[in-house]
């Protein structure tokens, strides 16, 4: 910064045409502003000033910094400007990346209100259902789904995540309704693949608060959720699926939900962040801003009143294993 200081000094001698008006204009003493002349030239090996008994001139060299330095020294006040005002009022570009699925349903709807909020700031958005690198893709932020593991990252819960199973009328009516979890190793289920592999390994607390790990199996995969969800309403297969994701169908009756008194784990929706000692203004405001629209009861089950009740308990046509310990396997 100090030779930054140094060529704006020297642009300013160019400018005023003497180095008293020069430091006069920058409150230094003519000593001290000739001594960092002195310095700059040092520094740089080369002769910056011509000096006449009436006007100092550049010599070429003087010339070519004169001409290139004006660039940098005006484009770092530019930046310091920004940065400043930045501390007060929201700017620069926002890079978000989130999921295809989620991004598309609930955040791409609220990005019109978050920018009529902050008219400095701009928004990129990257829908991909594969878990960035945040630091070394250069984005601001991530909201993500699940589990969270990568201890550089600075999270914030913005929501619940709730998991539902469900399943199609068409296929209940040709395969049956499970009763119990254990059930599910005989039915077609949509698994979904992905990063964390293939997850075929669905564990659910059953009525009395035994958890029971069932290995799935089923005749269709995928790791795009979207596509799972198309084909649980299709009467593929029984699905595991976010309420977020099914919440339409389910209201609609299109997916019907299973084995309501067994409970899934629940996990969460964060706002994932690289670790940084000053957060931009930014980030906060948009992490902020998804709190207040996700906080409390999210947007997907403020009409849970209207979600179709789940299916009554039939005879279902897989057949059951006993519950012969708290913690188990079904494969």
């Amino acid at each position: 910064m100090d030779r930054i200081g140094d060529i704006s000094l020297f642009l300013r001698v160019l400018d005023l045409g003497s180095i008293s008006a020069a430091a006069r204009s920058l409150d230094l003493s003519v000593a001290v502003a000739s001594q960092r002349l002195r310095r700059l030239e040092q520094q740089l090996g080369v002769r910056l000033l011509h000096r006449t008994t009436r006007r100092l001139h550049a010599t070429p060299e003087g010339a070519a910094l004169a001409e290139q330095g004006r660039t940098l020294v005006e484009d770092l006040e530019a930046l310091a400007t920004d940065l400043r005002q930045s501390g007060t009022e929201a700017s620069g570009t926002l890079r978000v990346t989130t999921s295809a699925s989620f991004g598309r349903q609930y955040l791409s709807p609220l990005l019109p209100e978050f920018l009529r909020r902050h008219p400095r700031v701009r928004v990129s958005v990257d829908l991909d259902d594969r878990v960035q690198d945040l630091i070394s893709a250069g984005y601001d932020l991530a909201v993500r789904i699940g589990a969270l593991a990568d201890s550089r990252l600075v999270a914030r819960r913005i929501a619940a995540n709730r998991r539902v199973l469900c399943a199609a009328p068409a296929y209940l009516d040709r395969r049956g309704v499970p009763a119990t979890p254990e059930d599910l190793a005989a039915h077609d289920c949509l698994i979904l693949t992905g990063s964390q592999g293939r997850q075929d390994l669905w564990r659910i607390a059953d009525r009395d608060g035994r958890e029971v790990s069932v290995r799935v199996n089923g005749r269709f995969e995928s790791n795009y959720g979207e596509v799972l969800r198309d084909a649980a309403v299709a009467g593929l297969g029984i699905a595991l699926h976010s309420t977020w994701h099914v919440c339409d169908d389910l209201r609609s009756g299109r997916l019907l939900p299973l084995l309501e008194d067994c409970r899934i784990a629940e996990t969460g929706i964060y706002a994932v962040m690289p670790q940084r000692r000053l957060v931009p203004l930014r980030v906060r405001a948009f992490v902020e801003f998804l709190e207040e629209q996700f906080g409390g009861v999210p947007p997907w089950e403020r009409d849970a009143g209207s979600i179709a009740a789940p299916v009554s308990r039939r005879a279902s046509r897989s057949s059951r294993t006993p519950a012969s310990s708290r913690k188990r396997e079904v494969r």
